[in-house]
Protein backbone atom coordinates (compact mmCIF):
# COMPACT_ATOMS: atom_id res chain seq x y z
CA UNK A 1 0.00 0.00 0.00
CA UNK A 2 1.03 3.29 -0.76
CA UNK A 3 -0.31 6.65 0.47
CA UNK A 4 0.48 9.94 -1.22
CA UNK A 5 -0.11 13.18 -1.07
CA UNK A 6 -0.74 16.06 -3.35
CA UNK A 7 -1.90 18.76 -0.59
CA UNK A 8 -3.67 19.33 2.69
CA UNK A 9 -3.91 22.66 3.63
CA UNK A 10 -4.26 24.82 7.37
CA UNK A 11 -5.38 28.44 7.85
CA UNK A 12 -4.04 31.58 10.29
CA UNK A 13 -5.48 35.13 10.12
CA UNK A 14 -2.55 36.78 8.54
CA UNK A 15 -1.52 40.37 8.92
CA UNK A 16 -1.45 40.88 5.41
CA UNK A 17 -4.27 42.53 3.65
CA UNK A 18 -6.19 40.59 1.65
CA UNK A 19 -8.48 43.28 -0.05
CA UNK A 20 -9.35 43.59 -3.91
CA UNK A 21 -8.08 45.46 -5.84
CA UNK A 22 -9.66 47.51 -8.58
CA UNK A 23 -9.12 46.59 -12.33
CA UNK A 24 -10.46 48.38 -15.82
CA UNK A 25 -13.83 47.45 -16.27
CA UNK A 26 -14.81 46.75 -12.69
CA UNK A 27 -13.84 44.84 -9.22
CA UNK A 28 -11.61 41.94 -9.72
CA UNK A 29 -12.94 38.34 -8.77
CA UNK A 30 -11.72 36.79 -5.69
CA UNK A 31 -10.26 33.39 -6.29
CA UNK A 32 -9.22 31.21 -3.47
CA UNK A 33 -7.31 28.30 -4.16
CA UNK A 34 -6.90 25.58 -1.85
CA UNK A 35 -3.46 22.98 -2.67
CA UNK A 36 -1.26 25.17 -4.23
CA UNK A 37 2.17 24.79 -2.91
CA UNK A 38 2.75 22.01 -6.34
CA UNK A 39 1.25 20.59 -9.19
CA UNK A 40 -2.31 21.60 -10.65
CA UNK A 41 -3.30 24.56 -7.80
CA UNK A 42 0.28 26.05 -8.23
CA UNK A 43 -0.45 26.21 -12.13
CA UNK A 44 -3.95 27.56 -11.65
CA UNK A 45 -3.28 30.34 -9.00
CA UNK A 46 -0.34 31.32 -11.41
CA UNK A 47 -2.33 31.01 -14.64
CA UNK A 48 -5.06 33.36 -13.32
CA UNK A 49 -2.67 35.95 -11.48
CA UNK A 50 -0.91 36.35 -14.53
CA UNK A 51 -4.05 37.27 -16.33
CA UNK A 52 -3.55 40.08 -18.71
CA UNK A 53 -6.82 42.21 -18.11
CA UNK A 54 -5.88 41.51 -14.17
CA UNK A 55 -9.73 40.53 -13.98
CA UNK A 56 -8.46 38.10 -10.53
CA UNK A 57 -7.13 38.45 -7.28
CA UNK A 58 -5.57 35.18 -6.47
CA UNK A 59 -5.77 33.63 -2.63
CA UNK A 60 -3.57 30.98 -2.93
CA UNK A 61 -3.47 28.69 -0.31
CA UNK A 62 -1.45 25.89 1.38
CA UNK A 63 -0.51 23.68 4.78
CA UNK A 64 2.59 24.51 5.24
CA UNK A 65 3.66 28.19 4.05
CA UNK A 66 7.50 26.47 4.28
CA UNK A 67 6.65 25.36 0.95
CA UNK A 68 5.91 28.87 -0.94
CA UNK A 69 9.19 28.80 -3.02
CA UNK A 70 8.34 27.20 -5.98
CA UNK A 71 4.44 29.23 -6.08
CA UNK A 72 6.45 32.40 -5.36
CA UNK A 73 9.25 32.30 -8.21
CA UNK A 74 6.66 31.08 -10.39
CA UNK A 75 3.87 33.94 -9.65
CA UNK A 76 7.18 36.64 -10.29
CA UNK A 77 6.22 39.72 -9.95
CA UNK A 78 2.42 39.04 -9.75
CA UNK A 79 3.15 37.87 -5.76
CA UNK A 80 1.83 40.62 -3.35
CA UNK A 81 -0.47 42.07 -6.17
CA UNK A 82 -2.85 39.58 -7.89
CA UNK A 83 -1.63 36.72 -5.74
CA UNK A 84 -2.03 36.85 -2.35
CA UNK A 85 -0.45 33.70 -0.06
CA UNK A 86 -2.08 32.02 2.97
CA UNK A 87 -1.39 28.90 5.13
CA UNK A 88 -4.70 26.80 5.39
CA UNK A 89 -5.36 23.06 6.49
CA UNK A 90 -8.99 22.18 4.75
CA UNK A 91 -9.59 19.32 7.71
CA UNK A 92 -9.47 21.97 10.34
CA UNK A 93 -12.80 23.48 11.10
CA UNK A 94 -11.36 26.73 12.81
CA UNK A 95 -8.53 26.85 9.99
CA UNK A 96 -10.99 26.91 7.53
CA UNK A 97 -12.70 29.19 9.34
CA UNK A 98 -9.99 31.64 10.31
CA UNK A 99 -9.02 31.55 6.47
CA UNK A 100 -12.10 32.96 5.14
CA UNK A 101 -12.44 35.38 8.00
CA UNK A 102 -8.76 36.94 6.84
CA UNK A 103 -10.57 37.82 3.47
CA UNK A 104 -12.06 41.33 3.43
CA UNK A 105 -15.70 41.07 3.60
CA UNK A 106 -14.96 36.91 3.74
CA UNK A 107 -16.02 37.91 -0.23
CA UNK A 108 -15.06 34.89 -1.89
CA UNK A 109 -15.85 35.00 -5.77
CA UNK A 110 -14.54 31.94 -6.91
CA UNK A 111 -13.71 28.95 -4.81
CA UNK A 112 -11.03 26.15 -6.55
CA UNK A 113 -11.21 22.72 -4.29
CA UNK A 114 -7.96 21.60 -5.34
CA UNK A 115 -6.14 20.01 -2.53
CA UNK A 116 -6.73 16.13 -2.41
CA UNK A 117 -4.70 12.76 -1.20
CA UNK A 118 -4.48 9.73 -3.10
CA UNK A 119 -4.41 6.15 -1.77
CA UNK A 120 -2.73 3.10 -4.30
CA UNK A 121 -2.14 -0.34 -3.25
CA UNK A 122 -4.09 -3.40 -2.24
CA UNK A 123 -7.06 -2.74 0.16
CA UNK A 124 -5.72 -5.42 1.93
CA UNK A 125 -2.72 -3.54 2.81
CA UNK A 126 -4.66 -0.31 4.06
CA UNK A 127 -5.56 0.46 7.46
CA UNK A 128 -8.65 1.86 7.93
CA UNK A 129 -7.09 5.18 9.45
CA UNK A 130 -5.60 5.62 6.32
CA UNK A 131 -8.92 5.19 4.02
CA UNK A 132 -10.21 8.06 6.79
CA UNK A 133 -7.80 10.21 5.70
CA UNK A 134 -8.67 9.78 2.61
CA UNK A 135 -11.80 10.81 2.91
CA UNK A 136 -11.56 13.43 5.54
CA UNK A 137 -8.98 15.87 2.92
CA UNK A 138 -11.02 14.76 -0.34
CA UNK A 139 -14.72 14.75 1.09
CA UNK A 140 -14.94 16.45 3.82
CA UNK A 141 -12.16 18.97 3.25
CA UNK A 142 -14.05 20.00 0.55
CA UNK A 143 -17.73 19.34 1.57
CA UNK A 144 -16.24 21.98 4.64
CA UNK A 145 -14.73 24.50 2.63
CA UNK A 146 -18.16 24.49 0.45
CA UNK A 147 -20.19 25.21 3.79
CA UNK A 148 -17.97 27.85 4.70
CA UNK A 149 -18.15 30.23 1.91
CA UNK A 150 -21.65 29.03 0.48
CA UNK A 151 -23.76 31.11 2.69
CA UNK A 152 -22.23 33.78 1.66
CA UNK A 153 -22.95 33.28 -2.52
CA UNK A 154 -25.87 32.31 -1.35
CA UNK A 155 -27.07 35.76 0.14
CA UNK A 156 -24.99 37.50 -2.67
CA UNK A 157 -26.84 35.31 -5.42
CA UNK A 158 -23.50 35.11 -7.17
CA UNK A 159 -20.65 32.58 -7.07
CA UNK A 160 -18.70 29.86 -8.86
CA UNK A 161 -17.63 26.42 -6.90
CA UNK A 162 -15.43 24.68 -8.70
CA UNK A 163 -14.13 20.95 -7.61
CA UNK A 164 -11.29 19.73 -8.74
CA UNK A 165 -12.62 15.33 -9.06
CA UNK A 166 -11.30 13.16 -10.99
CA UNK A 167 -12.30 10.43 -14.25
CA UNK A 168 -12.36 8.36 -11.31
CA UNK A 169 -15.02 10.01 -9.79
CA UNK A 170 -16.81 8.39 -13.00
CA UNK A 171 -15.59 5.19 -13.58
CA UNK A 172 -13.86 3.04 -10.61
CA UNK A 173 -10.12 1.94 -11.23
CA UNK A 174 -8.40 -1.66 -10.11
CA UNK A 175 -5.89 -0.89 -6.79
CA UNK A 176 -7.43 2.70 -6.50
CA UNK A 177 -10.57 1.29 -4.13
CA UNK A 178 -10.24 4.32 -1.95
CA UNK A 179 -9.33 7.11 -3.93
CA UNK A 180 -12.05 6.38 -6.25
CA UNK A 181 -14.58 6.27 -3.68
CA UNK A 182 -13.48 9.73 -2.09
CA UNK A 183 -13.96 10.98 -5.49
CA UNK A 184 -17.28 8.97 -6.33
CA UNK A 185 -18.91 10.41 -2.95
CA UNK A 186 -17.51 13.96 -3.67
CA UNK A 187 -18.96 14.06 -7.44
CA UNK A 188 -22.54 13.02 -5.77
CA UNK A 189 -22.18 15.81 -3.50
CA UNK A 190 -21.99 17.87 -5.99
CA UNK A 191 -24.77 16.87 -8.13
CA UNK A 192 -27.05 17.27 -5.61
CA UNK A 193 -25.74 20.40 -3.80
CA UNK A 194 -25.77 22.00 -8.02
CA UNK A 195 -29.64 21.50 -8.37
CA UNK A 196 -30.09 23.59 -4.64
CA UNK A 197 -27.31 26.30 -5.75
CA UNK A 198 -28.87 27.33 -9.60
CA UNK A 199 -32.36 28.29 -7.33
CA UNK A 200 -29.33 31.24 -5.68
CA UNK A 201 -27.58 31.68 -9.16
CA UNK A 202 -24.47 30.02 -7.29
CA UNK A 203 -22.56 27.46 -10.21
CA UNK A 204 -21.39 24.61 -9.16
CA UNK A 205 -18.55 22.78 -11.73
CA UNK A 206 -17.09 19.79 -11.73
CA UNK A 207 -13.15 19.60 -13.37
CA UNK A 208 -12.34 15.82 -14.11
CA UNK A 209 -8.83 15.16 -15.43
CA UNK A 210 -7.11 12.02 -16.30
CA UNK A 211 -3.60 11.12 -15.77
CA UNK A 212 -1.56 14.20 -15.47
CA UNK A 213 2.36 14.39 -15.30
CA UNK A 214 3.63 15.72 -12.46
CA UNK A 215 6.65 15.07 -10.26
CA UNK A 216 4.98 12.63 -7.66
CA UNK A 217 3.35 10.51 -10.06
CA UNK A 218 7.31 9.73 -11.36
CA UNK A 219 8.55 9.19 -7.45
CA UNK A 220 5.15 7.22 -6.53
CA UNK A 221 5.50 4.77 -9.65
CA UNK A 222 9.44 4.43 -8.71
CA UNK A 223 8.30 3.66 -4.76
CA UNK A 224 4.97 1.24 -5.13
CA UNK A 225 7.19 -1.39 -6.56
CA UNK A 226 9.93 -1.69 -4.23
CA UNK A 227 7.30 -1.81 -0.99
CA UNK A 228 5.88 -4.51 1.15
CA UNK A 229 2.07 -4.94 1.05
CA UNK A 230 1.71 -7.03 4.36
CA UNK A 231 -2.22 -8.80 4.36
CA UNK A 232 -2.04 -8.97 0.70
CA UNK A 233 -1.87 -12.61 -0.78
CA UNK A 234 1.23 -13.14 -3.37
CA UNK A 235 -1.04 -13.73 -6.01
CA UNK A 236 -2.67 -10.01 -5.56
CA UNK A 237 0.67 -8.33 -5.34
CA UNK A 238 1.87 -9.67 -8.36
CA UNK A 239 -0.86 -8.45 -10.17
CA UNK A 240 0.01 -5.36 -8.73
CA UNK A 241 3.16 -4.81 -9.14
CA UNK A 242 3.28 -6.96 -12.46
CA UNK A 243 -0.18 -5.91 -14.16
CA UNK A 244 -1.25 -2.70 -13.06
CA UNK A 245 1.62 -0.66 -12.28
CA UNK A 246 3.14 -1.34 -15.94
CA UNK A 247 0.00 -0.90 -17.72
CA UNK A 248 -0.64 2.38 -15.24
CA UNK A 249 2.72 3.60 -16.82
CA UNK A 250 1.91 2.94 -20.47
CA UNK A 251 -1.62 5.07 -19.70
CA UNK A 252 0.51 8.14 -18.21
CA UNK A 253 2.87 8.26 -20.81
CA UNK A 254 -0.07 8.06 -23.82
CA UNK A 255 -2.81 9.85 -22.12
CA UNK A 256 -1.24 11.73 -19.57
CA UNK A 257 -2.12 15.76 -19.79
CA UNK A 258 0.21 18.50 -17.99
CA UNK A 259 -0.62 20.99 -14.70
CA UNK A 260 -0.83 23.41 -16.98
CA UNK A 261 -3.63 21.62 -19.45
CA UNK A 262 -5.98 21.18 -16.29
CA UNK A 263 -5.00 25.06 -15.06
CA UNK A 264 -6.11 26.17 -18.76
CA UNK A 265 -9.19 24.60 -18.74
CA UNK A 266 -10.20 25.77 -15.04
CA UNK A 267 -9.61 29.40 -16.35
CA UNK A 268 -11.92 28.05 -19.22
CA UNK A 269 -14.75 26.90 -16.74
CA UNK A 270 -14.51 29.93 -14.60
CA UNK A 271 -15.02 32.33 -17.82
CA UNK A 272 -17.77 30.75 -19.27
CA UNK A 273 -20.99 32.70 -19.62
CA UNK A 274 -22.79 29.09 -19.06
CA UNK A 275 -20.25 26.67 -17.66
CA UNK A 276 -20.58 22.60 -17.51
CA UNK A 277 -21.20 20.96 -14.67
CA UNK A 278 -19.27 17.97 -15.80
CA UNK A 279 -16.30 19.21 -17.63
CA UNK A 280 -13.93 16.04 -18.17
CA UNK A 281 -9.80 17.68 -19.71
CA UNK A 282 -8.90 14.66 -21.92
CA UNK A 283 -11.26 14.26 -24.88
CA UNK A 284 -9.56 10.56 -25.40
CA UNK A 285 -11.35 9.49 -21.93
CA UNK A 286 -15.17 10.06 -23.14
CA UNK A 287 -15.45 6.51 -25.05
CA UNK A 288 -14.53 5.11 -21.64
CA UNK A 289 -16.91 6.89 -19.63
CA UNK A 290 -19.92 6.55 -22.47
CA UNK A 291 -19.08 2.52 -21.93
CA UNK A 292 -19.86 2.77 -18.24
CA UNK A 293 -23.47 4.42 -19.13
CA UNK A 294 -24.29 2.07 -22.04
CA UNK A 295 -24.92 -1.18 -20.27
CA UNK A 296 -27.13 -0.52 -17.32
CA UNK A 297 -26.10 -3.56 -15.97
CA UNK A 298 -22.24 -2.42 -15.48
CA UNK A 299 -21.01 -5.69 -17.09
CA UNK A 300 -19.63 -4.32 -19.88
CA UNK A 301 -16.98 -2.06 -18.25
CA UNK A 302 -16.29 -4.45 -15.80
CA UNK A 303 -15.66 -7.26 -18.07
CA UNK A 304 -14.17 -4.94 -20.20
CA UNK A 305 -11.42 -3.43 -17.91
CA UNK A 306 -10.76 -6.99 -16.69
CA UNK A 307 -9.73 -8.36 -20.47
CA UNK A 308 -7.82 -5.22 -20.86
CA UNK A 309 -5.45 -5.77 -18.14
CA UNK A 310 -5.60 -9.48 -17.20
CA UNK A 311 -5.94 -11.25 -20.74
CA UNK A 312 -4.61 -8.46 -23.40
CA UNK A 313 -1.95 -6.81 -21.09
CA UNK A 314 0.53 -7.21 -24.32
CA UNK A 315 -1.68 -5.82 -26.26
CA UNK A 316 -2.73 -2.81 -24.46
CA UNK A 317 0.75 -2.20 -23.83
CA UNK A 318 1.38 -2.20 -27.65
CA UNK A 319 -1.54 0.13 -28.41
CA UNK A 320 -0.67 2.34 -25.68
CA UNK A 321 2.88 2.72 -27.54
CA UNK A 322 1.42 3.18 -30.85
CA UNK A 323 -1.14 5.87 -29.47
CA UNK A 324 1.94 7.32 -27.64
CA UNK A 325 3.69 7.94 -31.16
CA UNK A 326 1.01 8.40 -33.13
CA UNK A 327 -1.16 10.90 -31.51
CA UNK A 328 0.28 14.76 -31.44
CA UNK A 329 0.59 16.43 -27.43
CA UNK A 330 -2.19 18.73 -28.66
CA UNK A 331 -4.17 15.75 -29.22
CA UNK A 332 -3.28 14.02 -25.78
CA UNK A 333 -3.90 17.05 -23.70
CA UNK A 334 -7.06 18.61 -25.86
CA UNK A 335 -8.66 20.28 -22.88
CA UNK A 336 -12.09 21.37 -23.58
CA UNK A 337 -13.88 24.49 -24.71
CA UNK A 338 -17.03 25.38 -22.25
CA UNK A 339 -18.78 27.50 -24.88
Amino acid sequence: MIRFKFFKVRCFKLAADTGVAMASGGEQKVVLITGCSSGIGLRIAVLLARDELKRYHVIATMRDLRKKDRLVEAAGDTYGKTLTLLSLDVCSDDSVRQCIDSVKDRHIDVLINNAGVGLLGPVESISMDDMKKVFETNFFGTVRMIKEVMPDMKKRRAGHIIVMSSVMGLQGVVFNDVYTASKFAIEGFCESMAVQLLKFNVKLSLIEPGPVHTEFETKMMEEVAKMEYPGADADTVRYFKDVYIPSSIDIFEALGQTPDDIAKCTKKVIESSRPRFRNLTNSLYTPIVAMKYADETGGLSVHTFYNLLFNFGSLMHITMSILKCLTCSCLRRRTISPD
